[in-house]
């Protein structure tokens, strides 16, 4: 088999569905690697590979004949992100063919080196273990996406005072990151970081709430600000998770939660 498949990790979640999209849509031939077995109803216009990146099953299979892997898969739990990057750096390297290797596209998140989360950390170490590992490699840093913010507005708006962070946001949309994502995995190997993405616009949490209440109908529900205390929240403050300069996003939380069907808009899962 020649190298000529994207390979899409994580492509049934969230970014890695847009990805497949974009993907599908520039006319390049997609394969899809998802723990669950391919689903029997509907014919996709891309291959499948079930897989599973934390114990490395089936990972090998998965990405041979690859030209590109977008890595949109993720852990959340304690060192599964770095496990995951391993087992898939391990996979490309046994599948390689004639001592080639396939681009590697890591997706992680504005601000892993300068707020001190428990699960950036773990992108931080993800990504160094991409650095490490002498194989092509792109690592994209984007912002926050317009899903994360509408699912903690959604179960805020619970409460008959919605609780909402006393920070600035510049959210993302997930397509404009797969078009992003899409252009590095043709594109020669930066063996390092693209420049970081954002969305649009900062906006400060308060006023993106509002948005949010006022498209799902909730327009009067008072908020309560919430300022904590320490350094996650501190670098936060500081702006680290924000991208100066140019935005590249151009789909703003309006017109993101304008796309999507009132029960999806409301709901947080």
């Amino acid at each position: 088999m020649g190298q000529d498949r994207i390979v899409v990790t994580g492509g049934t979640g969230v970014l890695g569905r847009a990805v497949v999209r974009r993907l599908l849509g520039d006319g390049h031939p997609v394969r899809v690697v998802s723990r669950r077995s391919r689903p029997e109803a509907g014919v996709e216009a891309y291959e499948w590979a079930t897989a599973d990146l934390r114990s490395g099953t089936g990972a090998v299979a998965a990405v041979r004949g690859a030209r590109a892997v977008v890595h949109c898969a993720t852990g959340f739990g304690r060192g599964q992100e770095e496990a995951i990057a391993r087992a898939l750096v391990a996979a490309v390297r046994e599948a390689g063919e004639d001592g080639t290797a396939p681009h590697l596209v890591y997706v992680s998140i504005v601000g892993v080196d300068r707020i001190p989360f428990g699960y950036y950390k773990a992108k931080l170490a993800a990504e160094r273990v991409f650095e490490e590992s002498g194989l092509p490699y792109t690592i994209q840093r984007a912002t926050q996406f317009h899903d994360l913010l509408r699912t903690l507005f959604a179960v805020g708006a619970k409460s008959p005072l919605v609780p909402v962070p006393a920070l600035r946001f510049q959210p993302v949309d997930v397509r404009d990151v797969a078009a992003r994502l899409a252009e590095l995995a043709v594109a020669e190997p930066v063996f390092g970081r693209a420049p970081d993405i954002g969305g649009p616009r900062v906006r400060d949490a308060r006023e993106l709430a509002r948005v949010y209440l006022a498209e799902t109908g909730r327009a009067r529900r008072p908020l309560l600000p919430i300022a904590v205390p320490g350094r996650v929240f501190g670098a936060f403050r500081a702006g680290g998770n924000l991208v100066p300069g140019e935005p590249y996003g151009t789909i703003g939380f309006e017109e993101y939660l304008a796309d999507l069907d009132a029960p999806r808009r409301a709901a947080y899962r």
